[in-house]
């Protein structure tokens, strides 16, 4: 049952048995792991892609949450620079408020801050949010929700912006978000959200972008039919480069705001491109069975050639290719990461070990599939040195190749 309108929704694709992608665990610790059934589907309704399952909020978003947003000198540039249209377009009324949802480490509202304008990150995983803390922004560790929302409301007052990144699209209960949204959003001000673009995932074939934290995966269809649903108008949808393609959502309470032609333009150019019909995601399936295969293959003939095949990038996308596919230690001998909380650990699921970066120009491997996809052009800058000693890169979307 769609977890907006209540209709029936379609399975399309299953992959499988899938542990927690952001959760890494220490070797002699394996046996702890938690699993679920990781399948998505499509509201024969409100065209909403979602997973089929969900798993506890708890178990994804807590305390050890290994991701930093800031981990990135591109989102970075990318987040300074949405503070800056904030504070250039929407806070510049008299003391102004902005709240931010899942703030992570800080890295939008540092701008904010050093603007001095009000702030509040809502953040449930504690790590990241004592980060925040540490550089002086304001922040509370707590799930936003419509609970959450009216303690702020009444502490802080309205906001005028309420902003959030690759965050809503990880929440099942929007019903609640919303009704958060209604209960903190000041009369006319704007709770705009960014999330990987349904659109993109579906042309460029990231598969890997279907993990346990990305309940929904977002069209513009989908999200003008939920605002619609909870109160509030869609008024303007703007595309982005940043993680593979995402899309960034202005919602506004009906009649504050005009709607842009670009709402428009997206909503009937997804339904050119056949994204309301079943057999658009079956094609999709089709796709992730013949990558998967593909790149089994490469590593297999790769290893049987006596060649060093390493990943780059302990993602949380990696845990649905590594897991699918069926890609562990015997193929992949280690996968090198930046976080340091993930090293001397292993992969979820597959228990591939995670090490410094810094080994893939010391032990010079033969080829690295490269996980971190998305940070393609910045990785492959900073790791010329090991394509100048000879090394490869092996990438899998929108298909298997080598460079």
């Amino acid at each position: 049952m769609c977890r907006i309108c209540g209709s029936t929704v379609g399975e399309f694709f299953d992959f499988g048995r899938q542990p927690l992608s952001d959760t890494f665990p220490e070797p002699d610790r394996v046996d702890d792991e938690f699993f679920f059934r990781l399948a998505v589907g499509i509201c024969e309704s409100c065209a909403m892609v979602q997973l089929l399952e969900e798993v506890p909020r708890d178990r994804m978003f807590h305390d050890g949450y290994p991701y930093h947003s800031s981990g990135s000198a591109r989102m970075r540039e990318h987040f300074a620079g949405t503070a800056r249209r904030f504070l250039r377009e929407e806070l510049t009324a008299d003391d102004p408020f902005i709240v931010e949802i899942g703030s992570n480490d800080g890295v939008m509202l540092r701008t904010i801050r050093d603007a001095g304008v009000r702030h509040l990150g809502v953040e449930p995983s504690g790590g990241v949010a004592d980060l925040s803390r540490a550089e002086g922004i304001r922040v509370v560790t707590t799930f936003f929700e419509e609970e959450s929302a009216r303690r702020i409301r009444a502490e802080d007052g309205p906001a005028d912006v309420i902003f959030a990144a690759n965050t809503i699209c990880h929440i099942p209960y929007l019903d609640s978000i919303f009704r958060g949204v209604d209960a903190l959003l000041a009369p006319g001000g704007v709770f705009v959200f960014e999330d990987p673009y349904l659109g993109d995932i579906l042309e460029l074939n990231t598969f890997d972008q279907i993990y346990d934290e990305h309940f929904y995966l977002f069209s513009v269809n989908s999200v003008r039919a939920a605002a619609r649903r909870f109160g509030f108008d869609l008024v303007d949808v703007q595309r982005l480069s940043v993680h593979g393609g995402e899309v960034r959502y202005t919602i506004a309470r009906p009649g504050t705001r005009p709607v842009t032609a670009a709402v428009e333009a997206m909503i009937a150019e997804e339904r050119e491109r056949g994204m309301l019909d079943h057999t658009t995601f079956e094609q999709f399936g089709a796709n992730v069975k013949r990558i998967c295969g593909d790149l089994v293959e490469l590593l297999r003939r790769l290893r049987a050639e006596g060649k060093r095949v390493v990943g780059y990038g302990a993602t949380a996308k990696s845990a649905t290719v590594t897991n699918y596919c069926g890609i562990g230690p015997d193929l992949v001998e280690v996968v090198y990461d930046t976080t340091p909380a993930k090293h001397g650990r292993v992969m979820p699921g597959s228990h591939i070990p995670v090490r410094p970066a810094s080994g893939l120009t010391e032990t010079r491997p033969d080829y690295a599939i490269l996980f971190a996809w998305n940070h393609e052009e910045e990785i492959k800058q900073k790791e010329k040195a090991f394509h100048d000693a000879g090394g490869r890169w092996i990438t899998y979307v929108p298909d298997v190749r080598i460079s």
